[in-house]
C-alpha cells in the first residue's frame, strides 16, 4: 500500500453516511456485451463537462446537507477518459461540500490502454486512492471476440502500474466466453493471481436484451457454454480465488478480509447513496437530509404515486407496507447531451424523486442483501427501516430452501448459500411474498 492510501480495516457505517456514484458516459468504442449508459462521442467539451458535474453535485449536497461521505465511486462509460482536473474538481467540491471520513475510499474505473494509462499519475494526485481496471482476458484472441481495444500486453503493463501508484486496486475478469473451456480458465485464473492485488471481480458474461452479442446469439453465431459449463467454471473460479485467499464476499467480488470494495458494499448494504451525471441512481433517506427538506414535489398534474423496484417504476400498494418513511428514489436523465443541458439550465438533471414505502425498501434491501456472503441481517435491517423484513418474506418458501440447502439461517441472519448464489434470482422469487 502506499504511504497515503486508506487503512483496509473498514470503519463501522453510521447512520447518516454517504456514498457518492459520479457516472461518466463515455467509452472509445461500444462492447459488444455491454448494457450500460455508455455512448461514444468523436469530442468532449471536458471543460463544460466538469462544471456540469460539479454544478449537479452542489445540488446533491444542498438535498442532503453535510454528511460524512465514505466512498467516492468514478463509474462508466470509462472514466479514466475524463481529464484527471475533472476528478480533482469532484473530489475537491465533495471535500468542500461534506465531510469526507479519513479513510474515504475514492474509485475511478479504468480501461488499460496505454493512453489511458499514463493518465494514472494525474488521477492519483487529483485524489483517487483505488482503481478498477477492466481487463476482462489475459489473451488477444479473447480480448479481441470481446470487443475490448486493449491487448493483453498492455492489461498487465496497467495492472503493474496500477498496483505502483495506487496500492488499492482491482481488475475485472469475464468468464463463460465463447469456447472457453474449465481448463483454460483454471490457467488464466493462476496467471491473474499472479498480478492480483486483495480485490479481483469477475463476472459471468450474459447476453443482455438489446446488444450486439444478442443478435449474434440469436442468429447462432456465439459458441457460448451450455449451462453445466458455465456452473463449472463458477465452481472453479470459487475453488482457485477462496485457495489463494481471495474469497467471494458477493457473487461476483473477491477480496482479503477488509479489502472489500466499501463504495459496493455500501449499495448492497442497501445504505445512503447518491449518483450524479447521466442516468445516476441514488437511494437517499430524507430524515437524514437537509433541515426543511420535505417531501419530493410532483410533476404538475401527477400525484407521486409510484415505488421503485430496482430501476422499474410500479403502482404503490395501499397497504400499511407502503406508507411513506422518507426514503427516496432519485434518478438523473440517462441522455448525456440532455442532461447536460438541463444540468446547464437547472443546476441538475434529476427526474422527480419516487418515495419508496416500506415494503418495497424491504425487498429491495433483501435483493441486494443475498448477494453477498455474509447475508442479511434482519434484525439490524428492522432496526434502520423500522419495518419487520418477515412481513415480506414467505417463511415456507424459506424453510423449503434452508431444507434443501439453498439458504442458511444463523440467528436473525440469512444468507443464500454457494447452491443458492448461483440460482439467487429464483431463490428471491421463491421467498419474497
Amino acid at each position: 500500500m502506499t504511504a497515503d492510501s486508506p487503512p483496509l480495516a473498514d470503519a463501522a457505517p453510521a447512520a447518516d453516511d454517504l456514498a457518492l456514484y459520479v457516472h461518466w458516459p463515455f467509452c472509445k468504442a461500444k462492447c459488444p456485451y455491454c448494457d450500460f449508459n455508455s455512448h461514444v462521442r468523436e469530442a468532449i467539451d471536458q471543460a463544460r463537462w466538469r462544471a456540469a458535474l460539479v454544478a449537479e453535485l452542489d445540488h446533491v449536497a444542498q438535498m442532503v446537507g453535510r454528511r460524512r461521505v465514505t466512498s467516492i465511486f468514478f463509474g462508466g462509460g470509462t472514466p479514466s477518459l475524463m481529464a484527471p482536473q475533472t476528478a480533482a474538481a469532484v473530489i475537491a467540491r465533495a471535500a468542500d461540500a461534506f465531510d469526507l471520513a479519513p479513510e474515504c475510499e475514492i474509485t475511478l474505473e479504468a480501461n488499460p490502454t496505454s493512453v489511458e494509462a499514463a493518465a494514472f499519475q494525474g488521477f492519483r494526485a487529483a485524489g483517487v486512492n483505488r482503481v478498477s481496471l477492466g481487463v476482462q482476458a489475459l489473451n488477444d484472441a479473447d480480448l479481441g471476440a470481446l470487443g475490448r481495444q486493449h491487448s493483453a500486453a498492455e492489461a498487465r503493463a496497467a495492472v503493474a502500474l496500477a498496483a505502483r501508484l495506487f496500492g488499492r486496486f482491482s481488475f475485472d475478469l469475464i468468464y463463460a466466453r465463447p469456447g472457453q473451456t474449465e481448463a483454460r480458465w483454471r490457467a488464466e485464473l493462476a496467471e491473474a493471481l499472479t498480478m492480483a492485488g486483495d480485490h479481483l471481480s469477475v463476472y459471468q458474461l450474459t447476453i443482455e436484451p438489446g446488444t450486439a452479442f444478442e443478435g449474434r446469439a440469436r442468429r447462432g453465431e456465439l459458441d457460448l457454454p451450455d449451462e453445466d459449463t458455465q456452473a463449472g467454471l463458477y465452481e472453479a473460479t470459487q475453488e482457485v480465488l477462496e485457495a489463494a485467499g481471495l474469497a467471494a464476499y458477493e457473487i461476483s467480488n473477491h477480496a482479503r478480509p477488509g479489502a472489500e470494495c466499501r463504495h459496493n458494499l455500501a449499495y448492497w448494504g442497501y445504505r445512503d447513496y447518491a449518483g450524479i451525471g447521466p442516468g445516476a441512481h441514488g437511494r437517499l433517506t430524507l430524515s437524514r437530509c437537509a433541515p426543511g427538506l420535505r417531501r419530493p414535489a410532483s410533476p404538475p398534474g401527477h400525484p407521486i404515486q409510484d415505488t421503485v423496484v430496482g430501476d422499474r417504476v410500479g403502482e404503490q400498494a395501499e397497504t400499511e407496507g407502503a406508507r411513506d418513511f422518507g426514503r427516496v428514489a432519485t434518478r438523473t436523465h440517462r441522455a448525456p447531451e440532455v442532461w447536460l443541458e438541463r444540468v446547464e439550465r437547472s443546476g441538475h438533471g434529476e427526474h422527480p424523486r419516487q418515495p419508496i414505502d416500506a415494503a418495497t425498501a424491504i425487498e429491495e434491501a433483501l435483493m441486494m442483501g443475498l448477494r453477498l456472503s455474509r447475508g442479511v441481517d434482519l434484525a439490524d435491517l428492522a432496526g434502520r427501516l423500522g419495518s419487520d423484513p418477515a412481513r415480506r418474506l414467505d417463511t415456507r418458501a424459506v424453510d423449503r430452501l434452508v431444507d434443501a440447502g439453498l439458504l442458511a439461517r444463523s440467528g436473525t441472519c440469512l444468507r443464500a448459500t454457494p447452491a443458492g448464489l448461483q440460482r439467487l434470482n429464483a431463490v428471491l422469487a421463491a421467498i419474497l411474498a
